[in-house]
């Protein structure tokens, strides 16, 4: 049997994690059998196995294919020449997500939401995820670091607090899709903004106190 090249591996091992996501979409990670997923390959279970020697397996990979993919995400912005602004951020953000959640094959935000749940009963998993997120929010504090020398943010700008936050906001969306209701781009805007403006200023000193009596 002719050796395989590197190219075809790495697309047969592709075919199968698209072929559990379509799975993991469906039913969830534990719902999904690994015959469930053999038979979505189209391949043979000896093949499958030689790639992934268990379902967990495959959900670490899936796992760790999804962080990469929003790490790209900001990767990509950081190659954006002129860099975008906050507010494109946040637009090109909710693209994104609307992006992965209406691809008609599978559903990368619905792995998302198996992913956390996952990482609460797998410290093997929540290590490797937990790295990767790390790894995203320095890139996020690299985008944020370039505006404030682009003048969108003071010089002295905390940037892992706003990456720590724009993170946070992307993982709240998915929620918000799948549980309550999508977040339009214009209305994640004005919230945000309604927000900062609101944090920025000092408490106002309200005008129903309690009078003291004597």
């Amino acid at each position: 049997m002719p050796r395989l090249s590197e190219t075809t591996r790495a697309q047969r091992r592709q075919h199968i994690l698209t072929s559990a996501w379509r799975c993991f979409s469906r039913d969830g990670f534990h719902a999904t059998s690994m015959d469930d997923i053999i038979a979505a390959t189209g391949m043979s279970s000896s093949a499958v196995y030689r790639y992934f020697r268990s379902k967990e397996q495959i959900i670490h990979a899936s796992a760790e294919e999804g962080v990469i993919r929003v790490r790209e995400i900001f990767v990509a912005l950081l190659d954006h020449d002129p860099c975008p602004d906050p507010a494109e951020t946040l637009t090109l953000v909710v693209a994104e997500l609307h992006h992965r959640s209406d691809n008609p094959d599978y559903d990368m935000t619905r792995l998302a939401l198996q992913t956390w749940a996952e990482t609460l009963r797998d410290p093997v998993l929540h290590h490797r995820v937990r790295q990767l997120f790390v790894d995203t929010l320095e890139h996020i504090a690299e985008l944020a670091q370039r505006w404030c020398d682009n003048g969108y943010l003071p010089p002295d700008a905390d940037t892992k607090a706003v990456a720590a936050t724009l993170l946070s906001i992307m993982q709240g969306l998915i929620v918000m899709h799948h549980v309550v209701d999508d977040v339009p781009a214009h209305a994640l805007r004005t919230g945000v903004a309604l927000l900062g403006a609101a944090t920025r200023s000092p408490a106002p000193t309200s005008t129903h106190a309690k009078q003291t009596t004597p």
